[in-house]
């Protein structure tokens, strides 16, 4: 590991246009010279990268970002601009991003500003003229890193404000980005483009009372299209508060961060497995298997793009997936009588979902809802629907 006084400088390619001097300083000593867009500001997070080929507004504004900066591996970002209807909340998340080439021009029929505007309206920083490629076989041989975009010369100086930046492991991000309030969400998914094909909304059926660790829209669009009334709450609600809504169904939503710090969440869960069907997705994946007893440990360099494949146990079928996590649910702390494991990640073995024997609760590690990605497992929203159906039969 290099030292922050010996910074190793990655040159950017010969002929780019240079706007201003943007570098990445990583904490093991690497620093990368691109160009800025975006924000003129300094920002730190744990540098991860995504291979989704395309849905990077949708990437920008998840809220399990928080806290990393983001390399999309695909070399043109930006093409096809910015609207409001590809946020997946209300601002951005990224602390940061890296791309090889950043289109400053949008087109697209739907676009309403660029991406770079976009980015800058919100505070974001952009760096470019990255070897990308290099970079992301840095990450995938020794993991992830932390890091800090910033603007000027002084690589070593950014290399020492990396070193002294917070650790993900441990680091509580969920009730951070979770909402102060109670709210109603009654929006349906809708077709982004003529082509698609969702499917008419289903009538409004089924009380679904979803925990906010850092919810995407786009699930609770789906949670609504299914047919579902779904009521979000902040992450800190207590048990019996969700019981006393009166709900068919409570749902455990993706987010940000560390889950084994969540401990006074999965105690909620817990009290709720065996009262009401549970439906988890990614850190709510993560806390529904705290909550029956399991562990999770940090992945070398996470799971993050549109392109998957994970196998169904129960189906023997293979379905491509969206993912975004760094984390995993520890199989071997899981007890076989108790927990099924239904599915497994076939890229390296890792769990990818789970269902409780006895009792109506089941999760993904993945993103169902597929914003962006492919549509292989929307067959989970009604499942889910099924299993409030079965429940409220028994």
């Amino acid at each position: 590991m290099m030292s922050a006084n010996h910074a190793s400088i990655v040159k950017t390619p010969k002929g780019a246009n240079y706007l201003e001097q943007a570098l990445l300083a990583l904490e093991d000593g690497t620093v990368f010279e691109g160009i800025g867009f975006g924000a003129r500001q300094q920002r730190f997070g744990e540098v991860v990268f995504n291979t989704a080929i395309t849905g990077y507004q949708e990437v920008f504004t998840d809220p399990s970002y928080t806290g990393q900066i983001v390399c999309l591996t695909n070399p043109q970002i930006g093409n096809y601009g910015a609207n409001l209807g590809d946020c997946e909340s209300a601002r951005p998340y990224i602390e940061g991003l890296i791309v090889r080439e950043f289109s400053p021009i949008a087109s697209n029929w739907r676009s309403e500003e660029s991406a770079g505007q976009f980015l800058a309206r919100h505070g974001i920083p952009v760096i470019a003229e990255v070897d990308t490629r290099r970079l992301v076989r840095k990450l995938r041989m020794g993991g992830v890193l932390r890091g800090v975009i910033g603007f000027g010369s002084d690589g070593a100086a950014l290399v020492k404000a990396a070193l002294q930046s917070p650790s993900m492991i441990g680091l509580d991000l969920a009730t951070r980005v979770t909402t102060a309030e109670r709210y109603e969400w009654g929006e349906s998914a809708a077709k982004c483009s003529p082509s698609e094909q969702i499917g008419d909304a289903a009538e409004p059926q089924y009380r679904v009372v979803a925990y906010d660790f850092g919810i995407k829209r786009n699930i609770l669009r789906r949670l609504v299209h299914a047919g579902c009334k779904v009521t979000v709450v902040p992450a800190a609600t207590a048990a019996e508060d969700v019981l006393a809504l009166r709900p068919d169904g409570v749902f455990l939503s993706n987010g940000p961060g560390d889950p084994e710090p969540l401990e006074y969440q999965a105690t909620q869960v817990r009290k709720l497995i065996g009262k009401t069907p549970i439906f988890g997705i990614c850190l709510g994946h993560q806390i529904l298997g705290l909550a029956m007893g399991g562990k999770t440990f940090k992945l070398k360099f996470g799971h993050r793009g549109a392109n998957h494949p994970v196998l169904n146990r129960r189906t023997n079928k293979v379905e491509i997936t969206s993912q975004n996590h760094g984390f995993a649910v520890d199989p071997d702390s899981l007890r076989d009588s108790v927990v099924e494991l239904t599915h497994i990640n076939l890229n390296d073995n890792t769990v990818e979902g789970l269902r409780h024997r006895e009792h109506p609760a089941f999760c993904v590690q993945y993103h169902p809802e597929a914003a962006p990605g492919p549509h292989d497992s929307h067959y989970l929203f009604g499942d889910f629907i099924q299993l409030m159906r079965d429940h409220q039969r028994s």
